[in-house]
């Protein structure tokens, strides 16, 4: 190889290596959702015992008092008009996520939060507790021991809580009794989601779909939406198609907007803010006052009194910048350049933004949280 060829190539090698694409493209399985794959929220209603004292008054939770009556009763215990004062039980709601085509028989992670006055959950054993779906029907069983991740420690004149104690969580603790009937191989029509709706999002979608398939199957229906037909090679095997499909590489598109939260300062411009041309000055008042109070002390062997005389010294600065040229149609990174060279913080650059805004001479929505 001689040494204008060698030199020719590791050129092209740099090229392709150092200089970054202009857009990022992702997968399509990163971008979208499938119509029918998704989880279904579970919950449930139930108690947890062998607390140590750290349970629910009796007296002043009654739902709690109920259910223990309640489950006493069906394990053959009469306590009807009994007094009982145990501290070791507690009321708790159970929650879980019943993820996309569980079977039965497979074992999902549940959340115990207690209900009443319980101090803590730490120690307590979950009792045989149903899990229900929106529709009311019985999707999953759970009991197990309960794992918390914070603590609550007290004495006569004073208490310590790390974390939370009264919400906990049992690992592996339900067991799918029932499935939800979806059978995906036998789909000849579905529905592809995009988490960020847009239409050009949408329409590269389909094209990349359209183009891979090699037939028109997919069309886009809204910014959210992408009709799929199923094609005749994949009838019957839908994962395949969709194994195929999840990998296939697009470039979303997205509004420019401009994020801010008031709260904690935090600012995230999009990559396609543009502004028009603009000067902006940002100047601060500062305002000093300084407290030097003096002793005076009276002449020997006169009458005077020793006292304290204030000495109050006010001093007012305001820091003006030089107005700051922002060029029309700039880049984001030209943009926050020429705001950084204003040598302000994330409080003014807020109400700068918003100030362009109200100018009209930003080009993207403002979105405060």
């Amino acid at each position: 190889m001689t040494k204008t060829l060698r030199a020719a190539l590791l050129a092209v090698l740099w090229i392709a290596f150092a200089v970054p694409n202009a857009g990022a493209s992702s997968r399509i399985k990163d971008l979208a959702n499938i119509e029918g794959v998704r989880q279904n929220q579970l919950i449930g209603y139930g108690l947890v015992v062998g607390l140590n004292g750290t349970g629910d008054t009796l007296n002043n939770i009654p739902f709690t008092k109920q259910s223990l009556q309640a489950m006493l009763e069906r394990l053959g215990v009469n306590v009807r008009g009994q007094t009982l004062r145990t501290g070791n039980v507690a009321a708790v709601m159970v929650t879980a996520n019943l993820p996309a085509f569980g079977t039965q028989g497979t074992r999902i992670d549940v959340t115990v939060s207690a209900l009443g006055d319980s101090k803590s959950l730490q120690g307590g054993v979950l009792l045989v507790t149903p899990l229900l779906g929106a529709d009311g029907n019985v999707y999953a069983v759970s009991q197990g021991s309960v794992a918390i991740g914070g603590f609550q420690a007290e004495g006569e004149a004073a208490k310590i809580v790390r974390g939370v104690p009264t919400v906990g969580r049992i690992a592996n603790g339900a067991t799918i009794e029932r499935e939800i009937d979806f059978n995906l191989n036998k789909q000849r029509q579905l529905r592809i989601a995009l988490r960020n709706p847009d239409f050009t999002t949408a329409k590269r979608i389909a094209t990349a779909i359209n183009d891979y398939i090699g037939v028109p199957t997919a069309e886009p229906l809204d910014p959210a939406t992408i009709g799929l037909t199923i094609p005749a090679n994949y009838r019957g095997n839908v994962v395949s198609l969709l194994t195929d499909i999840e990998q296939l590489r697009v470039e979303p598109d997205q509004p420019a907007r401009i994020v801010i939260d008031e709260r904690s300062g935090i600012i995230v411009m999009g990559r396609d803010v543009r502004v028009s041309t603009v000067a902006v000055a940002q100047g601060n008042l500062t305002v000093t006052i300084t407290e030097s109070p003096q002793v005076s002390q009276p002449g020997p062997f006169s009458r005077g009194q020793t006292r304290v005389v204030p000495r109050t010294r006010i001093g007012v600065q305001e820091d003006g910048k030089k107005l700051a040229v922002v060029q029309n149609g700039v880049s984001l990174q030209q943009l926050v350049d020429g705001l950084n060279a204003l040598g302000i913080g994330p409080r003014d650059l807020i109400a700068i933004l918003q100030a362009i805004k109200a100018d009209g001479a930003i080009q993207a929505d403002i979105e405060v949280m």
